[in-house]
């Protein structure tokens, strides 16, 4: 199967049915997506299938086949992203573990809205699970990287997916 991960072509041998998740990270090796639940129910394995987010754990290759895949990686190589700047900004990180994924769910959001509300970022974050409750944190920041892409120029805009 062929994958287009963060702008890079890979091709790789894998079984049609395994989650893209595994691809990612066993067989590619980016590890910036994590695992938590296995189920699409904690969010900590969001990517960006064709700028949608997605959860990688549930996803099969062959449906992620030849489709744009963004990872954590792929949003900027030293964290000059605006999502990435604004969850450094606002304190957001605890243990860390989650923040990946919230930070995929929350650029998707921002990619498609670039202004939301307090709700559409609760809509779009609710299946993103933080167990350190940092929630309140999540939401500034994305606020504040609603504002850093509004100020930035276009092309920093477009890069978001």
């Amino acid at each position: 199967m062929q994958f287009e991960v963060n702008g890079k072509r890979y091709d790789v041998d894998a079984p049609a049915d395994m989650p893209l998740l595994w691809v990612l990270r066993d067989l590619i090796g980016l590890t910036g997506t994590k695992f938590g639940c296995g189920m699409a129910q904690c969010g900590a394995c969001t990517v960006h299938l064709d700028g949608a987010a997605i959860r990688a754990c549930v996803t099969p290759a062959a449906a992620a086949s030849g489709k744009r895949i963004t990872t954590i990686e792929g949003l900027s190589a030293d964290a000059t992203h605006a999502v990435q700047r604004a969850w450094l900004e606002c304190d957001v990180v605890q243990c860390g573990y989650c923040q990946s994924g919230q930070i995929m769910a929350a650029a998707a959001l921002l990619a498609r809205q670039p202004k939301p509300s307090d709700a559409d970022i609760d809509a779009a974050l609710a299946g993103n699970l933080c167990r350190c409750g940092t929630y309140q944190r999540i939401r500034a920041a994305v606020h504040r990287a609603a504002e850093l892409l509004a100020a930035a120029p276009t092309a920093e805009v477009e890069h978001v997916v």
